[in-house]
């Protein structure tokens, strides 16, 4: 692996990690006091879980961005994957203002659902650019996938 690489996976990593503390720090507020609150479902994952979740998937996430960054970005597919890319992160961090900052379940479903269409849209540029990096964003892919159908119940039972 070149130099150049490992820095810009390395940045990438950073920029997510940086931006998943930005939504952690909205969430925090509200996990003790609102969110506890609310129904849940049974399969609602015990609140310790969150942070190494959204950790590991950070860094896979950020990985799968300096992989597609190193191949230029001078390409104008690259420049596509990685615009998608860093929609997708700030629609991430959004969520979780709307969810626990605002305190609103239903339009943190809609936010969500745009989430998961756009990760979608980024793992098919990835895949033109560098197929292991659209399948490292598969596990994010899933939990966002599951965090829908947590969001709905959530607003459904309360």
């Amino acid at each position: 692996m070149t130099k150049k690489k490992l820095i810009r996976i390395l940045l990438a990593i950073a920029i997510c990690l940086i931006v998943g503390f930005l939504g952690a720090y909205a969430t925090q507020a509200s996990v003790a006091t609102w969110y506890s609150t609310l129904e849940k479902p049974s399969y609602n994952p015990p609140n310790w879980m969150f942070t190494p979740i959204w950790t590991t998937l950070y860094v896979l996430m950020g990985v799968a961005a300096g992989l597609v960054w190193s191949k230029g970005f001078y390409h104008l597919w690259v420049k596509t994957a990685l615009y998608h890319f860093g929609f997708q992160l700030l629609l991430s961090s959004a969520w979780s203002v709307v969810f626990f900052g605002l305190q609103s379940p239903l339009f943190a479903l809609f936010v969500i659902l745009t989430l998961f269409v756009l990760i979608l849209l980024t793992i098919k540029w990835f895949k033109i650019v560098k197929p292991i990096a659209a399948y490292l964003m598969i596990p994010y892919l899933l939990w966002v996938g599951f965090a829908i159908v947590l969001n709905f119940e959530i607003w459904r039972l309360n």
